[in-house]
């Protein structure tokens, strides 16, 4: 009996060979695995999960947290700046509350002296004028004087001097010239004499002093009578 079979060929047969270079390129990564591992140790080889969402955008709790960080942020910006403002405004009203006050005392302690002045006057004219000739005359005397004397002392206490103006330049800030007299005997424009006195409250002026201011002599004369000016020298 003959045998049919026909001989096996082997190109009909599957192929069980690993297709031509694929050995090499897994030999190749095999080596590259050794390398990795050699280098970093163990795991070096392994790919890592990818990010969940979660790790990757923040989360709307987050976003939200983020949004009120910044609006309480801005509010407190603006709060800051509004109580520097608020204290420099204060400083400024009280800067200016203590200097409208310290001003107003000024007014009302030179309103009170300039009334007083006049008594003042009086005394001064009486000593000047009165001469005592008994001893009654002579404790009267001295009884109104006590006086002057210690009222003299209140002003002094409160700040207010009399002026000296005598023998000084003439200064309409301070003298008002109410004579002038022509001479040779003192400069132009000295004060030869005080006919009122002025005073000062420390460096305000209560009362300007009424004075009389030397003049140049008239061509020919030394020196000639007195004449009313009121005007500066």
């Amino acid at each position: 009996m003959i045998d049919e079979t026909h001989p096996t060929d082997p190109a009909q047969e599957p192929s069980t060979a690993a297709p031509e270079g694929l050995e090499e390129l897994r030999e190749e990564d095999a080596a590259i695995d050794l390398d990795l591992e050699a280098a970093f140790g163990d795991g070096a080889t392994d790919i890592p999960e990818a990010l969940s969402d979660e790790e990757v955008v923040p989360s709307a709790e987050a976003a939200d947290l983020a949004r009120q960080v910044a609006e309480l942020t801005a509010q407190l910006d603006d709060r800051t700046s509004q109580y520097v403002r608020i204290t420099a405004d204060f400083e400024n009203y009280r800067r200016r509350t203590n200097r409208e006050r310290e001003e107003q005392e000024v007014q009302v302690k030179c309103s009170t002296v300039s009334e007083l002045l006049p008594v003042i006057d009086n005394f001064e004219r009486a000593r000047a004028q009165i001469k005592p000739q008994t001893e009654a005359e002579m404790t009267i005397h001295k009884s109104y004087q006590s006086v002057y004397k210690q009222l003299v002392d209140c002003f002094k206490r409160i700040g207010v001097a009399p002026m000296r103006a005598e023998g000084q330049e003439f200064d309409p800030n301070f003298h008002e010239a109410v004579m002038r007299e022509p001479t040779d005997q003192h400069p132009e424009g000295t004060v030869m004499e005080e006919l009122v006195r002025g005073y000062l409250l420390e460096e305000k002026v209560l009362r300007h002093a009424m004075v009389k201011v030397a003049a140049p002599p008239e061509p020919g004369t030394t020196s000639s009578s007195s004449e009313g000016d009121n005007s500066e020298p």
